[in-house]
C-alpha cells in the first residue's frame, strides 16, 4: 500500500524512553511529584501544529499519551504555503474546541502558535524545539545572529518548493531515532512554499500567556542556544532533552509530559 500523509501515523511505533534536564531551576517533568503531579487538567483540550519536513501525523505518539489522560486532541495539518494561511488552519481548529485549550507547536509552527495563540479559548503555550518571534521580528535575521544549523544546507528547492535532503533529513533533522523510522519520516515529508518563510507574526502570544519551552540539545535544525534565548525572552518553564529536533517523537513521554503540566496551570 502506497504510504500518505491520511496513512501515516500506523507507521509510527513507540518512541524512546524520555530523557529529561531541568534548566534554570525550572521543573521538569521527571522531577515533578505530589501534589503538581495530581493536580486536575484545567484544560481539556490540546492543539498541536508541525512544522516544515512533516505533516500532523508526527504527534501521534504524544497524542497516544495525552488522550490516556483523557485529553481531546487535534493534530492540525499545516498547508505549508504561507504564514496567514497557516495561522488559518490552526485558527479554524481552535473554534472547534469547547473549552481551555494548550495550544502546542514544534519547529517552524512555534510562529503559528505565537500568532494565534492570542485567541481567548488557549490557556497555555507549549514550544516544541520551537521559533517563538517577538511581534514583527524578523525570525531569519534573529536566527543568523546563531550559528547556522547543519540542517540548513541540505534544504533543497524545486521551483518554490522546498525539501530536505535525505541525508539531511536523516542525520539533522530526524538523528536520534531508528533509521527505518526515520525513512518513513522522510517518506511522508511534505514540501513547503518559499513564500512561508518570508512572513513575520504580528502578535506575540507569549507575552500574555503563560509558556512552556523544550529545548532540543542535540538539535541540528535549530540552533539550541538560540532555543534557550527565545524560552529565556518568553519567561517559559523550561526543560532540556538530549534529543534532536524531533523529541516528540524520540521522547514521547518527557514531552507529553511537559503538556499535560501547561495543562493544569
Amino acid at each position: 500500500m502506497m504510504l500518505t500523509r491520511r496513512n501515516f501515523a500506523t507507521a509510527i511505533v513507540a518512541g524512546a524512553a524520555a530523557s529529561l534536564i531541568s534548566t534554570r531551576g525550572m521543573a521538569a517533568s521527571s522531577s515533578t511529584t505530589g501534589a503538581a503531579a495530581s493536580a486536575p487538567l484545567k484544560a481539556r483540550n490540546v492543539v498541536l501544529a508541525h512544522g516544515l519536513f512533516a505533516d500532523g501525523s508526527c504527534w501521534t505518539e504524544v497524542i497516544a499519551r495525552l488522550q490516556a489522560k483523557g485529553l481531546n486532541c487535534t493534530a492540525v495539518q499545516n498547508p505549508l504555503t504561507t504564514l496567514p494561511e497557516a495561522v488559518a488552519s490552526v485558527q479554524r481548529v481552535l473554534d472547534r474546541q469547547d473549552g481551555p485549550t494548550v495550544l502546542v507547536g514544534h519547529s517552524f509552527s512555534g510562529m503559528m502558535v505565537t500568532e494565534a495563540g492570542v485567541n481567548p479559548k488557549v490557556s497555555a503555550l507549549v514550544y516544541v524545539a520551537a521559533r517563538a518571534p517577538d511581534a514583527g521580528e524578523d525570525y531569519t535575521a534573529l536566527a543568523k545572529t546563531y550559528p547556522t544549523p547543519p540542517a540548513s544546507a541540505g534544504i533543497v528547492f524545486d521551483g518554490d518548493e522546498g525539501r530536505l535532503t535525505e541525508e539531511a533529513f536523516l542525520r539533522d533533522f530526524a538523528g536520534d531515532l531508528p533509521k527505518a523510522k526515520a525513512e518513513v519520516l522522510y517518506a511522508v515529508q511534505q514540501p513547503f512554499q518559499k513564500a512561508l518563510l518570508t512572513g513575520k507574526t504580528s502578535q506575540a502570544a507569549w507575552r500574555s500567556k503563560p509558556s512552556w519551552y523544550a529545548v532540543s540539545t542535540e538539535d541540528r535544525t535549530i540552533d539550541p542556544d538560540l532555543e534557550r534565548f527565545m524560552a529565556k525572552r518568553m519567561g517559559a518553564k523550561t526543560i532540556e532533552v538530549k534529543a534532536s529536533h524531533l523529541s516528540l517523537i524520540s521522547h514521547p513521554d518527557t514531552i507529553a509530559h511537559l503538556i499535560l503540566e501547561a495543562a493544569r496551570h
